[in-house]
């Protein structure tokens, strides 16, 4: 199993980006899907997370101006970021809980990021 992200780029700030994430290769659920972000010098951090329900969570930071979705059939996670701000300026990595078999706990799997640059 892997994750392939795509989107990102560079933006201005007040604009508009959008990232997908999708899972490929045999397996069997994919539970809890997030999308986290790693800026030069700082650590990862959790920017929003998705359970298979559909539950979201966003950081403080993001509230009211990113949404996290997914499309279980596709077996892919989207984070629409708008009213963009240079502090978005990062790596953004997407992550999911997978279980490839049915005798084997969910694992965890991570893209390989993908730059989000915002310009002031």
């Amino acid at each position: 199993v892997q994750l392939q992200a795509s989107g990102g780029g560079l933006e201005q700030a007040g604009g508009s980006l959008g990232l997908s994430c999708a899972a490929s290769g045999i397996l069997v659920s994919i539970d809890y899907m997030a999308w986290y972000r790693q800026a030069p010098g700082e650590e990862r951090e959790l920017v929003a997370t998705i359970a298979r329900d559909g539950s979201t969570n966003l950081a403080d930071s993001v509230k009211g101006r990113f949404t996290i979705s997914r499309d279980n059939a596709k077996n892919t996670v989207y984070l629409q970021m708008k009213s963009l701000k240079p502090e978005d300026t990062a790596v953004y990595y997407c992550y999911a809980n997978i279980r490839v078999r049915w005798d084997r706990s969910p694992s965890d799997f991570w893209g390989q990021g993908t730059q989000v640059t915002v310009s002031s």
